[in-house]
C-alpha cells in the first residue's frame, strides 16, 4: 500500500512541475494544486500508516496501550487543506482578473511595458 502511494506522490509532483513550467496561467494553477496535494500526501505516508484506535486515553488507565493513529499528521494535512484552499481561490480571482485586463492567459504577454497597456 505505502508503495503505491509513493508512486502516486511521484507522479503527482512530476505532473505539478511539468505543469508549472508551461506558459498558461490556468496550467500553472494547476501545477500548484497538484504539487500541494502531493505535499499532502508525503506528510501523509511520512507520519505512519496504522490502523488502531483513535488516541483518547479512557477513565481506568493512566497511559496509552495498545497501537493508536498518531494525529499530528492528520492535523497538518487539514491545516494544509484550508491554506491550499485559500490561496486557489485568491489565484483564481487574479487570474480572471489578469484575463479580464490582457485578454490572454499566456505568461510572456505579461512581460509587456506599461506603455503599450
Amino acid at each position: 500500500m505505502e508503495l503505491l502511494l509513493i508512486i502516486l506522490i511521484g507522479v503527482l509532483y512530476a505532473t505539478g512541475i511539468f505543469m508549472m513550467l508551461r506558459r498558461s496561467m490556468v496550467k500553472l494553477l494547476i501545477g500548484l494544486i497538484l504539487l500541494g496535494n502531493g505535499a499532502n500526501m508525503l506528510i501523509f505516508v511520512l507520519g505512519g500508516i496504522t490502523t488502531g484506535k483513535p488516541p483518547i486515553i479512557g477513565e481506568s488507565e493512566k497511559i496509552l496501550s495498545g497501537i493508536y493513529a498518531d494525529p499530528i499528521p492528520q492535523s497538518l494535512i487539514l491545516t494544509a487543506i484550508v491554506i491550499s484552499f485559500g490561496l486557489q481561490a485568491f489565484a483564481i480571482v487574479l487570474l480572471k482578473r489578469v484575463y479580464v485586463l490582457i485578454e490572454t492567459d499566456d505568461l510572456n504577454d505579461l512581460t509587456t511595458p506599461e506603455t503599450d497597456i
